[in-house]
């Protein structure tokens, strides 16, 4: 008896808006320096966040090769409710800490999973093909929640800073009835014997043995880095032109439906500018504006630089994805995808904290243009090998 396995896909949306509907995101920065914490200390939070992804990131998706992808969505569900527990009963740098820690452990359950889980139950049924379609879809879902999300986050903490993060419990709480009642697709292999040297061998195979596989993974990372930081320093640079909580949210709000919009037509827009134009757009684009950002002293300016950021990340982010899942066998794909997370998460545990400690011991402004051109140097020193194997792909 044939199952509808696409039935799956209307519970990934919701897993999608419990996890992106951030009441918290725009806000968060602003909530820690209110707490008494440095942008140093700050940064360092969300550094700790993104080592607890990299430590259990990979083993998360071998967890679900080998246990199903629902299995890890369910536990990462389930962990995400509980961090938001954590910022909701306490106060200070220490149980921010641990409500960060547990936060990035649900998290890298879900990455890599979801994105497994879409495209098996795709496959299942023949739609394979679709995947771009249903990925760009999934994304612009999570965008414009976290759109939503800015405005009412920017409102809430308006009356208090405390306040978007008890609603956020109960948001990130419908994720796991979500995750409960998904169908678990078959796949073409199974992996039968678990084990930590099967973890390295698909690591070294994604990172070492695989050129065309590597690379992907490489300059997809560095661009997801990009857009991952700059979601964070944009709040405090428009708290430094003097901006309330509320603009700060509507901001959000209006950059998200931005990338969400884009991100419908990303597949179209790929197919018509090209692969080459298409990746050498985005990538100027995305770590230009770091360095654009850093040399602007205006909201008028700064605003508008914003604006495209978001809208080459809205093309970046499903396109690249994409062109590693084509490259990628099944039986591995959660652990790969994991591995591109993994990567994204271990530049930026470096990344932030030193962006902090420059904006601490210098200026934003100054922080968002040295971080610029890092970026730009890592893009720039990787795309042209990233290129090539998407000529072979042609080929």
């Amino acid at each position: 008896m044939h199952r509808d396995f696409s039935r799956n896909i209307l519970r990934l949306y919701i897993i999608k808006i419990a996890k992106w509907f951030m009441l918290t995101m725009p806000i968060i920065m602003l909530f820690y320096k209110d707490s008494g914490l440095t942008h140093e200390e700050a940064f360092q939070l969300k550094a700790i966040y993104s080592i607890s992804i990299v430590i259990f990131e990979v083993p998360s998706g071998y967890l679900a090769d080998i246990l199903g992808r629902k299995f890890t969505l369910i536990l990462g569900t389930i962990l995400g409710t509980i961090g938001f527990v954590f910022y909701s009963a306490g106060t200070g740098y220490w149980i921010f800490m641990a409500a960060e820690m547990t936060l990035g452990i649900g998290q890298s359950f879900i990455s890599g999973s979801d994105s497994a889980m879409l495209f098996d139950s795709l496959n299942a049924d023949g739609k394979s093909h679709k995947y771009l379609k249903y990925e760009g879809l999934n994304f612009s879902i999570g965008n414009y929640s976290e759109a939503l999300a800015g405005l009412a986050g920017g409102a809430l903490a308006e009356i208090s800073l405390h306040l978007p993060f008890y609603f956020q419990t109960g948001i990130a709480f419908i994720g796991i009835p979500a995750a409960l009642t998904l169908l678990e697709p078959p796949r073409m292999e199974k992996r039968k014997r678990p084990g930590f040297m099967d973890i390295l061998n698909v690591v070294k195979y994604a990172l070492v043995k695989n050129n065309r596989l590597r690379w992907n993974l490489i300059y997809s990372s560095i661009i997801g880095t990009s857009t991952l930081t700059m979601a964070w320093v944009y709040q405090l640079k428009l708290h430094e032109f003097g901006f309330t909580e509320l603009f700060i949210g509507g901001t959000a709000t209006g950059l998200n439906l931005l990338v969400g919009t884009v991100t419908l037509f990303s597949s179209k827009l790929e197919r018509k500018m090209g692969k080459k134009i298409t990746v050498l757009s985005t990538s100027i684009i995305i770590t230009g504006g770091f360095i654009a950002g850093g040399f602007t002293h205006s909201a008028i300016f700064f605003l508008p630089v914003l604006a495209i950021f978001y809208m080459a990340r809205g093309i970046a982010t499903p396109v690249l994805k994409d062109y590693i899942n084509q490259i990628t066998p099944s039986d591995i794909r959660a652990t790969v995808l994991s591995v591109r997370s993994l990567l994204i998460r271990a530049i930026f545990a470096v990344v932030a904290p030193l962006f902090g400690w420059i904006s601490d011991l210098l200026s934003l402004s100054e922080a968002l243009l040295i971080v610029g051109l890092v970026f730009m140097a890592l893009a720039l020193s990787t795309v042209t090998l990233f290129l090539k194997t998407l000529k072979k792909k042609e080929g």
